[in-house]
């Protein structure tokens, strides 16, 4: 009874042993499959190309001369044959406005000036008489028959003769002035087109009624443009009008018109901010810059929506590296302490940390860990950046992921080089 009862016993012990020893494996095999001594980082060579600068930016394309129409005369459209989309030369005939109102006010004007007109010989015949009174008031003054104060009255009232002739006279010239610019506006019912071009909006039918500029605004009632010149006017950041001058080349897309591309030329930058949002979290300042483009199409309509892309610096055949590849961070390695960090930094980190200005860098590859590398960087573009200073054509510099490159990876970090992350995770 007793040797069974130890029997019991030691196969219990064997079996727990067994047990935490199946533990011990699992655990081991659990967390060491979830340790990863390596970090997985795609790679590129750092080779030459061409790095061209870009400012991009949205806007309209409008033509370079656009006049809008409007009447000198109010009144009723009484013929208006053209369309719009319609090609107009200049010269041409426009339109016509009923002149009744205008022939009314040229009436007016006509009779106004006539009875000013029939002033003038009543003006002359009493500065005729003034003088006569005058000279024989002068006469008896001198033999002392009249007294001083008769005197001064004949000639006071020939000063005044002498006053209304001229006043009757001039308001002759004024209202003849007003009939012959009245005249003029009379001529204006007939509009005819300043410039060759298009109708690109035609605002009235024929029949409507329009108010003319000599009242106020007026009514506007049309526009014609010159569609042979057209520019791309888009806004530009406050931060990168300072690149762009004239004469950048420039590339445009229209939205309308999908896979075709346009060559422009900067012609004109804005000087005065156009801000929207005001006081604002969202307030922005752009400035205007006019691009005439190149190549025309056909199928361009003033106010097409576009994308433009402005060239404004290009550095040709230079050392380049990935944009990601550049960060400005410093990472420390996971394991060590703060102080152990602070007391094995390598030269080129400390370099880093004594510079006033921040630095940017690159990890480079070598064998199967990465060396922090302080770059100087220049022109970058879409995809690419310069390297100025501190690699050289044929080094290999980790290009992904941005995770890694930003917050994984520290100098001397080992890493294996995959061709497709997303393949390997």
């Amino acid at each position: 009874m007793k040797t069974n009862t130890k029997k019991s016993k030691k196969k219990r012990n064997i079996i727990i042993f067994v047990a935490i020893l199946l533990l011990l494996i699992i655990a081991g095999i659990i967390f060491g499959s979830g340790k990863k001594s390596s970090i997985d980082v795609m790679a590129e060579n750092v080779t030459k190309r061409t790095i061209v600068q870009t400012v991009s930016a949205i806007g309209n394309i409008v033509p370079e001369t656009e006049v809008k129409i409007s009447p000198e005369t109010s009144g009723e459209i009484i013929n208006l044959d053209i369309k719009e989309g319609e090609q107009v030369k200049s010269g041409q005939l426009l339109a016509r406005i009923k002149p009744d109102i205008i022939n009314s006010q040229l009436e007016q004007m006509k009779y106004s000036a006539e009875a000013v007109k029939y002033d003038i010989p009543a003006s002359k015949s009493n500065l005729t008489k003034a003088e006569a009174d005058f000279k024989r008031a002068s006469d008896l003054y001198a033999k002392k028959y009249i007294s001083q104060q008769e005197y001064d009255m004949a000639k006071n009232t020939l000063n005044s003769a002498k006053s209304a002739l001229s006043a009757s006279e001039s308001r002759y010239e004024q209202a003849k002035a007003s009939y012959r610019q009245t005249q003029k506006t009379a001529a204006k019912t007939v509009l005819f087109s300043p410039i060759s071009g298009t109708v690109t909006k035609l605002n009235v039918e024929k029949g409507e009624k329009v108010v003319g500029t000599e009242m106020m605004q007026g009514t506007e009632i049309m526009v014609i443009s010159d569609l042979n010149v057209m520019n791309a006017e888009v806004q530009v950041d406050e931060n990168d009008i300072i690149l762009v001058k004239i004469g950048d080349q420039a590339k445009i897309e229209i939205d309308a018109l999908p896979g075709k591309e346009f060559e422009g030329e900067v012609i004109e930058i804005g000087h005065s901010a156009l801000q929207s949002g005001v006081g604002t979290q969202n307030q922005v300042t752009n400035f205007k810059v006019k691009i005439r483009i190149k190549n025309l199409d056909p199928k361009f309509r003033p106010g097409m929506s576009c994308n433009v892309d402005i060239k404004t610096e290009t550095s040709e055949n230079v050392l380049s590296v990935p944009l990601q590849s550049v960060t400005d961070q410093i990472n420390q390695p996971k394991t060590a302490s703060n102080s152990e960090s602070n007391l094995n930094e390598t030269e080129t980190t400390k370099e880093i940390k004594d510079n006033s200005i921040p630095p940017v860098y690159v990890f480079l590859l070598e064998g199967n860990k990465v060396k922090l590398v302080k770059v100087l960087t220049g022109l970058s573009d879409n995809g690419y950046i310069e390297i100025k200073e501190g690699l050289k054509e044929g080094d290999k510099v980790i290009s992904g992921s941005y995770m890694a490159i930003r917050k994984e990876l520290y100098d001397g970090a080992e890493v294996k080089v995959v061709s497709d992350l997303s393949a390997e995770n």
